[in-house]
């Protein structure tokens, strides 16, 4: 069984530069998360805010955390998971809800698009079933209106409503993950979480689902959680960007300040070692060593074994996030953030 420390004094609010009476789509504050047999936390006090409307992206290398943060905003943990903190969707509180009021968040106010649709669709049947199974058992619409939704949103994300009769394995993987995305609005949710969603994809149809989503947000006015490890896909799709590294933020800001002027040594690194076609042919650059090991308590910045920046400071003192002198949105958590403070990114 879950259990939650609940500290009620971090109330949800909107994003930077939202309307402060407008309750943001998701608010995170202080989120640590345990797991059995590890010794440091997974999550260790993560902040982030999506408002409503907004697209952020959440970035970072795998086993980073990302994947774990989206899940706990519809609280899908792992067995013995222990957690504290505050996760607000629409101002309600995630982790002290009964089991009647998850099921109304995972039904109507939030919904995940995940990163393999083979995965997450029953092949033995139709894709019309599958759409309108979760609002027909909880009594959200009557198999008319639910069928006559589904129809409709297949339209909106470029499908017809023949793929209603259709199995899965009768559709291209791009296809399907445009299923996924409708059975995501089905019930009109406030916030979409997209895990790793382009992932499986190929390059032409990773562009039209990125496209799509930024349209549907638009439409739609729904906020937008794009967790994953491509900074290109972040840039394109995402108003703000948190990036993640062994379960905090390390660097948070506007997608084009943090990309153009990255203020911590690792969104320095991923940013180099991502391929573009405009820098000369050569070896990518790598991020030398390994992230820490759960099995171990870290000390100081969780980044200094493999930082290039290190001293006997980020050995010993764990940094606090610090704002840009120029962009107080835009902050890092790195003693010698002013050392990259208007560097150019390369990517």
């Amino acid at each position: 069984m879950n259990t939650t420390e609940h500290h009620p004094s971090d109330t949800p609010r909107a994003a930077p530069g939202r309307d402060p009476d407008t309750p943001a789509a998701l608010d995170i504050r202080g989120l640590r998360m345990r797991l059995p047999r590890t010794v440091r936390p997974v999550l260790d006090g993560v902040d982030l805010t999506v408002a409503a409307g907004e697209t952020v992206a959440l970035v970072g290398e795998s086993g980073s955390g990302k994947t774990l943060t989206s899940r706990t905003v519809l609280r899908l943990l792992p067995a013995g998971t222990t957690t504290e903190g505050t996760v607000h969707v629409a101002g309600d509180d995630v982790l002290t809800m009964n089991a009647r009021q998850l099921r109304h968040l995972r039904t109507r106010t939030a919904a995940m698009i995940f990163q393999d649709p083979r995965a997450a669709i029953n092949p033995l049947r139709r894709i019309g079933d599958f759409l309108t199974e979760s609002v027909r058992l909880n009594k959200i619409m009557t198999p008319a209106a639910a069928q006559a939704r589904a129809g409709e949103l297949l339209e909106a994300v470029g499908l017809t409503t023949d793929v209603l009769h259709r199995y899965p394995g009768q559709l291209s993987g791009g296809m399907l993950q445009r299923v996924m995305i409708a059975a995501a609005l089905m019930g009109d949710p406030t916030l979409l979480l997209a895990d790793e969603p382009t992932t499986a994809l190929d390059v032409t149809t990773q562009a039209e689902v990125v496209a799509l989503l930024a349209d549907l947000r638009a439409r739609f006015g729904t906020g937008l959680l794009f967790v994953t490890h491509d900074l290109g896909l972040a840039a394109a799709i995402s108003d703000r960007v948190y990036v993640m590294y062994a379960g905090r933020i390390a660097e948070t800001g506007a997608a084009a300040s943090v990309f153009a002027r990255p203020r911590h040594p690792y969104t320095k690194a991923l940013l180099d070692s991502t391929p573009r076609l405009d820098v000369p042919p050569g070896r990518l650059a790598a991020i030398d060593g390994q992230p820490p090991d759960l099995r171990r308590e870290p000390t100081g910045c969780p980044f200094a074994p493999r930082c290039a920046h290190a001293t006997d400071l980020c050995v010993t003192e764990a940094p606090r996030s610090m704002p840009a002198r120029d962009e107080p949105e835009h902050t890092a958590a790195c003693h010698h953030s002013d050392r990259l403070e208007g560097t150019p990114g390369d990517a």
